[in-house]
């Protein structure tokens, strides 16, 4: 067996220094926060922000989605469901009237969500109290909806979400004003619902019509691919979607590639309240050399973005 070394305390005297003034550094007093009055505007409230981290990314994305739309390139906002459940539909709304967003993508649970809303302004059950007795997702109207919108769907070609779109307006749900999905068919803006079989609630229905579901959302996936044939200029956001919309956008982005379109330079972020894997790789990480990761809980980030678009659109500088 080998002999244990013995170690004496190094001598220091050699060791080389240099001059503060001479070191390069990450933060300056350049960057740091200011103080705003209480009666400021909010424009003078974001650029008191230290221009550091989280808030350079925001200002990063808040300018790429000006320069994309002043470039005529598209902003897809793709979401999952606690966008809505947060009361945030109001926000995406405006940013499409305002024609900032120019698409949208979903997964089936965040459209079931818009339904309920439209129609009785509520949504989001207790899972817990109602798991116990069998009772949870078997409400009646959400999934004989989606069955009338498959219908709809099939009849004049179109994807689930245009479908769902057309079904709230033109049935003239109570509360359709605060639906996404109906905003989107009144202003023609690209909608794509990717349900997942298994996952949704209406699976669990006897009346689920898999074959007319699946077309339809099949329509939305290629609609997607042309959205992402054309994203060279543009900025896709991942709001809330753990697993399926970042899973969607990977292959959306790969089919779009394989099929001839030059997709390298554009914009991509995932707003989240916690960072996972799947967004951070397939949609930050992988495709792009320009992708913003922030983190915050939905109903203060995505405000925040809006008026940050708003007041930058105004010729602020931020």
């Amino acid at each position: 067996m080998a002999r244990t070394r013995r170690y004496k305390p190094a001598n220091l005297t050699k060791v080389r220094t240099h001059s503060i003034k001479s070191r390069k550094t990450k933060v300056s007093l350049r960057q740091f926060a200011s103080l705003p009055e209480p009666d400021a505007s909010f424009t003078e409230f974001l650029a008191s922000l230290p221009d550091v981290l989280a808030v350079t990314r925001l200002r990063n994305l808040i300018n790429d989605i000006l320069s994309a739309r002043k470039a005529d390139r598209p902003v897809v906002a793709a979401f999952g469901g606690h966008v809505v459940k947060c009361g945030l539909g109001p926000i995406i709304i405006d940013l499409m009237r305002r024609g900032f967003i120019t698409a949208i993508a979903m997964h089936g649970a965040t459209a079931i969500h818009d339904y309920e809303i439209s129609l009785i302004g509520q949504t989001s059950e207790d899972v817990e109290a109602v798991l116990k007795d069998g009772s949870f997702g078997m409400a009646r109207e959400t999934p004989h909806a989606f069955g009338r919108a498959a219908k709809l769907a099939s009849r004049k070609r179109v994807g689930l979400g245009r479908a769902l779109g057309d079904l709230i307006l033109s049935e003239k749900n109570p509360y359709s004003p605060f639906s996404i999905l109906g905003a989107a068919a009144d202003l023609d803006t690209p909608a794509a619902v990717m349900l997942a079989l298994g996952t949704d609630t209406v699976c669990m229905h006897p009346d689920f019509n898999a074959e007319k579901l699946a077309a339809a959302s099949y329509v939305d996936f290629r609609t997607l691919v042309s959205i992402a044939a054309d994203l060279e200029g543009g900025v896709w956001m991942n709001i809330g979607s753990a697993v399926i919309l970042p899973e969607v956008f990977l292959k959306v982005l790969s089919v779009a590639r394989n099929m001839g379109n030059r997709v390298e330079k554009f914009t991509t972020a995932n707003l989240d309240m916690n960072q996972h894997y799947r967004p951070n790789t397939n949609v930050v990480g992988r495709p792009t050399k320009r992708g913003y990761s922030i983190t915050g809980h939905h109903e203060i980030m995505t405000p925040l973005l809006r008026m940050g678009i708003i007041s930058a659109a105004k010729g602020k500088i931020l």
